[in-house]
């Protein structure tokens, strides 16, 4: 004769709660993953990641004499009805030497479009020694209808290069940005011909007294 199992409640509970503690722990790391990935990346440099510096840290920089040269690269997404490109090909500068370069931005449509720019820097290995002391990639950017605007970008190369094995033979460095329209443009976009089909049509009635 076979015994029988009794189950106990307070155990089928216990597991229970650990369960669902198991799956809320989860969906934490899942949302946190984001935002810690992209500190990993300012951090490190990883994947040509540049680096974000104050003014006061900056002037504490020591101009070193080796000479790079930066060379810019501009680009949009295949939906985002922008014009982009830099007002210079390339810049030569003294590691720790500070420069501004320019872009410029121009919307070709005729409705208001938010852009936000995408960046890193190649060779990767340059990413965590290159610095952006003011720059039109820490916020979005909204162009009106038709309208053209110069966007600066304050930057320098940390001299610390020249102690990492990896980077200190580099002698030039490519600053990439591409610019992609943000959900929320799109999304009003998309909703204002939704909108208008929505109003009511005229009575033939009445258009004709």
């Amino acid at each position: 004769m076979s015994a029988r199992v009794i189950a106990d409640p307070r155990k089928n509970r216990r597991v229970g709660l650990l369960a669902a503690g198991g799956a809320v722990a989860m969906l934490g790391l899942g949302y946190a993953s984001v935002p810690l990935y992209r500190l990993f990346c300012q951090v490190t440099g990883y994947g040509g990641t540049t680096q974000r510096a104050d003014a006061v840290t900056a002037s504490g920089i020591k101009v070193a004499g080796k000479v790079v040269t930066v060379r810019f690269d501009a680009n949009v997404a295949k939906t985002l009805p922008w014009e982009f490109k830099p007002e210079q090909i390339k810049q030569d500068l003294k590691l720790g030497e500070r420069k501004i370069a320019t872009y410029r931005a121009r919307n070709l449509t005729g409705r208001t479009i938010t852009g936000t720019a995408m960046f890193n820097v190649s060779p990767e290995q340059a990413g965590k020694y290159f610095n952006k002391i003011q720059c039109f990639c820490f916020t979005e950017q909204k162009l009106l209808p038709g309208q053209d605007v110069r966007m600066p970008v304050i930057y320098y190369v940390d001299p610390a290069i020249l102690d990492d094995p990896a980077a200190r033979n580099i002698e030039e460095i490519t600053l990439s940005y591409t610019f992609t329209e943000t959900s929320d443009s799109a999304a009003a976009a998309l909703e204002k011909p939704i909108a208008l089909s929505m109003e009511k049509p005229l009575d033939p009635a009445r258009t004709r007294r």
